[in-house]
């Protein structure tokens, strides 16, 4: 996989945490950039990069948990790491339940913390170039007609160009045609490779 640019949000209330981490980071040349609320790490979130979050639970106004929805919402694909000073069982399966890759008590281990970090962005990497290859996959189908559209869903269903041109109303030639413009606009190496790829990706063809 391709090196990127990548970015540990640390968001956590005990600014010394957050400096003791940031330095850390820094000693391995990880860039990080640390808040002291959730308010201000959204201010200047950017998801044009694959990043991880630290992210403490407790913290005053909104607290991890929240952001961690409204991460959700968003459809973000930051892998999160939750730390807390006062985590339980509880805590733990409601964080790895809506998708926290790991749950970390404080005080924790440095090495520890660098090894689960080093994890995440790897995760943050390949979610990113899906992501990525998901939108440029989709901006090339929106290219296709409505015919177009119509035969690729049915190519999806696995119909050959025979069923199809019988469920259209129209020739087998006609069908071909369509599947020929198809994998040109698409840029694909097959409609096979095409239909693979829509798959992975959990694209809607409509």
């Amino acid at each position: 996989m391709e090196q990127q640019e990548t970015r540990v949000y640390i968001v956590d209330d005990d600014q010394e945490l957050c400096a003791s981490l940031a330095w850390l980071l820094d000693s391995v040349n990880i860039t990080s950039e640390y808040y002291l609320s959730v308010q201000s790490f959204l201010d200047e979130y950017r998801r044009d990069i694959p990043a991880c979050l630290v992210l403490d639970v407790r913290m005053p106004e909104v607290g991890g948990f929240q952001l961690q929805e409204a991460l959700l919402a968003d459809e973000s694909p930051i892998p999160i790491i939750f730390v807390s000073a006062h985590g339980d069982i509880k805590m733990s399966v409601r964080a790895l339940q809506r998708g926290a890759l790991t749950f970390i008590e404080k005080p924790y281990d440095p090495q520890h913390m660098l090894d689960v970090i080093q994890d995440a962005l790897r995760v943050a990497r390949q979610r990113f170039c899906e992501r990525r290859n998901r939108t440029e996959l989709q901006g090339r189908i929106d290219t296709l007609t409505v015919r177009e559209k119509e035969i690729l869903a049915l190519v999806l269903d696995g119909l050959p160009s025979k069923n199809i041109a019988k469920e259209l109303g129209i020739s087998v030639k006609t069908v071909d045609v369509h599947r020929t413009r198809i994998k040109e606009k698409t840029g694909a190496e097959s409609i096979a490779v095409l239909v693979r790829d829509i798959l992975q990706a959990g694209i809607a063809v409509t």
